[in-house]
């Protein structure tokens, strides 16, 4: 599934991705109440990863990668891991969620960009793209700089 998920057309090598989630799954920011699959008819289709991240010192999540066989896109999989994902969060009594990516798919789940709430991201060039969604247990008061689960800092 993983492999499938993230391979672009063109490309012959194992996607990054998939040497990421080996790594994380091998790492002490794995966090298995947020390792969600989904599944269709005994397949799993769809996969999301969140991650112990940080804000300065406080714990935070980092979200990512979120998969989806290409077979099943556009049909409501990463919608449902996505809704998942920041409800079983935020029930952990965790105060944040960051991601990388697409302002116009992550604004309907709440996303911001981070420096709206005083979150600036782990490389500066991401700019508006490194997004937050606050939770129930969030403070005005975590502000900083996001740091990821270490083996981001190998991709």
């Amino acid at each position: 599934m993983q492999v499938a998920a993230f391979r672009t057309q063109d490309a012959n090598d194992e996607p990054v991705e998939v040497r990421l989630l080996d790594a994380l799954r091998e790492c002490d920011a794995w966090l298995p109440a947020l390792s969600i699959v989904a599944e269709l008819d005994d397949t799993v289709v769809g996969h999301v990863v969140t991650t112990r991240g940080f804000v300065g010192d406080v714990p935070a999540l980092g979200l990512g990668p979120i998969g989806v066989l290409p077979s099943h896109q556009g049909r409501g999989v990463g919608l449902a891991l996505m809704h998942a994902t920041i409800g079983a969060a935020d029930a952990l009594g965790e105060p944040l969620i960051a991601l990388l990516g697409s302002h116009d798919y992550y604004a309907r789940f709440g996303f911001i960009a981070s420096t709206a709430i005083g979150v600036t991201a782990p490389e500066p060039g991401w700019g508006s793209h490194f997004q937050v969604r606050t939770l129930t247990t969030y403070r005005s008061n975590i502000r900083g700089r996001f740091t990821y689960a270490r083996p981001f800092d190998t991709v």
